[in-house]
């Protein structure tokens, strides 16, 4: 069985032979492969031949870099998003550029692992004043701006399948460490239908949809796990949320994916960092539905030796089998 077929068995809360490594994103290619990946604004100064060969030149050290490390999956540069002034997000490239180094992704790799695109969907809390009166005074007008955000979504989901991505994800924080933004009945007329009916759409296409939340989301995990969404993303520690208590709601209705502290990884030791990978594995045991990964981005700060000593510590609790070797590995063993 390969790591792919792992994944796939993962997200639809089946037996794989064992748990699959994914991150939401990577940010250290840089680092772990000692080449540079051209993106932002870097990327934008190049000419029209120079940003061709940028893109199979990142392809070529992402890929390299998911080797070493037996992702199962990867995510591709996404588009820009709006920071704090002067901020710009690392993993990003302009205009149809996220979509073209997909389709590079997928020419190079070929069937070796799964693509996943942040392609959005979902609305997202929002700390913005106009917004918050908008909840309050005018939800007419968040139905509208959600029913925008979901066509949105579909269309750009459909944009990554045809160069080649396997999974779609909507980045959609609802929550905090406190808890969630939207009140149950906000909730429920603004993110879980939307979210079903994105869900939906993109199973229609052909594609395994998966959502990212931050946050305290224990209240709403069942309600989640309601709609037809595979994959849940992040079950923040910093938060608050515990890997096994979410599993006891979603059952497998849901696959959970992260949880590894991404803090840890920026300030930790290699020994601390491998210390909570096994012990994350050995609590979750032979349960199905987990995929391996931190539980935000793997940040560029992270010393890449704390990331190899999270994969060390997986591989030795997977028994160090190779793709060939894996399928007789039981999980768990």
């Amino acid at each position: 069985m390969s790591k792919t077929d792992d994944l796939r068995n993962a997200l639809a809360c089946r037996p794989a032979a064992t748990v699959p490594l994914w991150e939401l994103e990577f940010h250290a290619w840089d680092a772990a492969s000692g080449r540079h990946v051209m993106l932002g604004r870097e990327f934008e100064r190049l000419s029209p031949g120079e940003r061709e060969r940028a893109l199979y030149r990142n392809a070529e050290i992402i890929l390299s870099v998911c080797a070493e490390f037996d992702f199962a999956a990867v995510t591709g540069p996404g588009s820009y998003w709006d920071q704090a002034p002067g901020e710009l997000a690392y993993y990003v490239l302009p205009d149809d550029y996220p979509e073209r180094q997909t389709g590079v992704l997928r020419e190079l790799a070929g069937d070796s692992l799964l693509l996943v695109a942040n392609t959005g969907g979902v609305i997202s809390a929002c700390y913005d004043v106009d917004f918050c009166q908008m909840l309050c005074h005018a939800p007419e007008q968040i139905d509208t701006l959600a029913a925008r955000t979901l066509a949105a979504g579909l269309e750009k989901a459909r944009k990554f399948r045809d160069r080649g991505a396997d999974i779609a994800m909507t980045a959609s924080d609802i929550a905090d460490n406190t808890g969630l933004f939207f009140n149950p009945r906000q909730l429920e007329r603004f993110i879980l239908p939307y979210l079903d009916q994105w869900s939906e759409g993109v199973h229609a296409i052909g594609m395994i949809s998966l959502m990212h939340s931050d946050g305290n989301l224990a209240s709403c995990l069942d309600g989640i796990a309601e709609t037809s969404l595979d994959g849940l993303q992040a079950i923040d520690p910093v938060a608050g949320m515990d890997l096994l208590s979410s599993k006891e709601i979603v059952g497998d209705r849901l696959c959970l994916c992260g949880n590894l502290d991404c803090g840890l990884l920026v300030t930790g030791t290699p020994e601390a960092v491998h210390d909570a990978t096994r012990e994350l594995l050995e609590r979750w045991g032979k349960r199905s539905g987990l995929v391996l990964g931190a539980s935000n981005a793997v940040q560029r700060e992270a010393p890449i030796e704390n990331y190899r000593a999270l994969v060390a510590a997986w591989k030795e609790w997977q028994g160090g089998k190779s793709d060939c070797e894996r399928g007789a590995v039981q999980p768990g063993l």
